[in-house]
């Protein structure tokens, strides 16, 4: 079977396409799989180092503003069109996926064209404005949350599966990471991080928290800066005397978050649907604060579902301070068994078979 991927832009529709790639090359093993992106994009980099080769096109987001950029991106539209239509009649695609992201359109819109079956697969509540374009010349709209499916109008194509996650954030064994990290039985960890990039108003914040809490050492603090603001907190951290090591530790970026959250108790971190996910595939509570700068805000509009569940803690960034996450804290402190209720409810909305429902969605697509 010969499978065309398309995603890219951001790691949040990067991961799950490689993860449906992974799931069928390791289901399939005479599958020939090609992905599309940009150059620019986070593919560039995320696609090889999976193992993946990757073509890229010429592609821009559009302006909700006319302006001289609204003309560039036309341009390359044109452009994208033309070199998605020479990519797939030379690879000659069984099932073109598409996970997400400005260079899904001409990808996917191409392929419907060309009468090969198409599937799109929406990782937020609220879906970006290039599925729901697509939506419409799609075979199957695979979704991760059931909220979705009042913003697709045609029923039919749609198939709940979830988000895929590595497996890793699935089979994990809590009491082998804690002992790898050195984390005594009776002490809490809790993990915060804003994305991969990091985000300065949590960074801000939770030094603050680790400030009030650096004399309780039966609460550990994992803190991932995010690699551009590492330099400043550690100056920061060290101007407020604070002991790095003992039970507070700054960390720039962590390759092994399975691990790390594996081994936490509570998790405070931004709302990407691919975090929810692994969050919930781990059965972890958290507090999560949406970031406030993305399209449709369709982070907050994921937390609110973990939240309505009762599997997490939802705070704005407008009202984030440090006096509310360490009343959280405390209020966890004092009574552990609020966090293993929250734990239990984040499992239960976990769909820890996410990658095998896809697998067996495209599967039916192609045999019909």
């Amino acid at each position: 079977m010969k499978v065309l991927i398309t995603g890219g832009g951001t790691g949040g529709h990067i991961y799950p396409a490689i993860a449906i790639a992974n799931k069928i090359q390791s289901s399939m093993k005479d599958s020939d799989i090609l992905f599309v992106g940009t150059k620019k994009g986070l593919e560039s980099d995320l696609v090889p180092k999976a193992g993946y080769e990757l073509k890229t096109i010429t592609v821009s987001g559009f302006q909700r503003k006319l302006s001289i950029d609204t003309v560039k991106s036309v341009k390359d539209l044109f452009k994208g069109l033309q070199e998605a239509a020479t990519v797939i009649k030379n690879f000659k695609p069984d099932i073109v996926i598409g996970t997400g992201g400005y260079v899904c359109g001409p990808v996917v819109f191409v392929a419907s064209l060309m009468n090969i079956k198409t599937v799109i697969h929406e990782q937020n509540v609220i879906p970006g404005v290039t599925n729901k374009i697509l939506s419409k010349f799609v075979n199957k709209i695979l979704i991760s949350f059931e909220e979705s499916s009042k913003y697709f109008a045609n029923s039919s194509k749609l198939v709940i599966t979830g988000n895929p996650v590595r497996k890793e954030f699935i089979h994990f064994d809590r009491e082998v990471f804690r002992n790898e990290l050195g984390i005594k039985k009776d002490e809490i960890v809790v993990t915060s991080f804003g994305g991969s990039r990091g985000a300065e108003k949590i960074n801000e914040v939770m030094l603050q928290v680790m400030k009030r809490f650096s004399d309780r050492k039966e609460i550990v603090f994992y803190h991932i800066s995010g690699e551009r603001h590492y330099d400043q907190m550690m100056a920061q951290f060290k101007a407020a005397n604070l002991s790095h090591g003992i039970n507070l530790k700054i960390l720039p970026y962590v390759h092994d978050m399975p691990k790390l959250m594996g081994a936490s108790d509570l998790i405070i971190s931004r709302s990407g649907a691919i975090t929810l996910a692994e969050i919930t595939a781990m059965g972890l509570p958290s507090i999560l604060i949406p970031s406030p700068h993305v399209t449709n805000n369709h982070q907050e509009y994921n937390a609110r579902v973990l939240e309505k569940n009762g599997a997490a803690v939802l705070l704005l960034e407008k009202d984030l301070n440090d006096k509310n996450i360490v009343d959280l804290l405390h209020l966890f402190i004092r009574d552990p068994l609020r966090l293993t209720e929250m734990s239990g409810r984040s499992k239960a909305l976990s769909k820890a078979n996410a990658t095998d429902l896809i697998y067996a969605d495209i599967l039916e697509l192609i045999n019909e």
